[in-house]
């Protein structure tokens, strides 16, 4: 079988948390194809104030401005011969723009989840820790198509400093993570997918699976899986996604660079 490549762009800087970005790449070496090379990128090294974007990103505004990382991470992997690019965050700012500037597969984190947990179970919830994004992983579900199957996306009660906190000793994090868990069960999910990353890494370093016979969609494992099959039909069966329409037309690549060199976003490109 070919050799995949796949550009991973995380919402973090990787150099500042290297425990987070060393876990993330031996859980993508597990659950990725032998022959797939899933390669780590993550914003500019002087992109926060702080360790986190968490401050940032709970800003709807901030999230726009910040994506324009990932647009460019997405340009940069096509121009490099990646042949896949995974957006690795939950809220997944401006997809649909990026999946109009290159014609490689562009997977993202939430969405992947949320795809995989609709071939789980029938209704869907999500536990996460910046509560002010809730309400953008709300439209994100309505945005997939979920509709009456989403059960709805809810606070898990702790933040990413208790999460990191808790990679040396989860056992008491992980009591309170069931606990949310077992709340959102009561209001119907079948199916719960454990926010943001840094959550997901926790969950899978424990090896838990599952609270109480519901599932807990492992959303690295499956944004990785998605590229991988993306990149498979489009080889085997010629399948691409769509270019046509106002949202889907892919603009010219040099006046892409003219606008982004105008706007001063070119000193920040990978």
């Amino acid at each position: 079988m070919s050799k995949t490549r796949i550009w991973h762009h995380s919402f973090t800087v990787l150099e500042k948390l290297p425990p987070y970005a060393d876990a993330m790449a031996a859980h993508f070496k597990k659950v990725a194809r032998p022959e797939t090379e899933v390669v780590l990128h993550g914003m500019h090294v002087d992109t926060y104030l702080t360790d986190y974007p968490g401050n940032d990103i709970q800003y709807g505004y901030f999230q726009t401005l910040h994506a324009q990382q990932f647009l460019m991470g997405a340009v940069a992997a096509e121009e490099q011969g990646f042949d896949a690019f995974a957006m690795m965050t939950l809220p997944e700012p401006s997809i649909q723009e990026c999946r109009s500037l290159v014609d490689i597969p562009v997977v993202g984190y939430g969405e992947s989840a949320m795809t995989v947990a609709s071939l789980l179970g029938q209704r869907i919830g999500m536990l996460a820790f910046i509560k002010e994004m809730l309400p953008t992983l709300d439209r994100n579900a309505d945005r997939v198509g979920l509709g009456a199957r989403w059960v709805g996306a809810h606070e898990v009660g702790f933040g990413f400093n208790d999460v990191l906190a808790a990679y040396s000793d989860p056992a008491p994090l992980l009591e309170r993570f069931r606990a949310s868990a077992r709340a959102l069960i009561a209001k119907g999910a079948d199916v719960i997918i454990p926010g943001e990353a840094p959550l997901n890494m926790l969950l899978n370093r424990a090896g838990i699976s599952d609270v109480d016979g519901v599932p807990l969609v492992d959303s690295l494992a499956a944004t990785i899986k998605c590229a991988e099959m993306l990149v498979d039909l489009r080889r085997t069966t010629g399948v691409k996604q769509a270019k046509r329409g106002y949202f889907a037309a892919q603009p010219p690549r040099e006046r892409l660079k003219e606008l982004w060199k105008f706007y001063g976003l070119d000193r920040v490109s990978p």
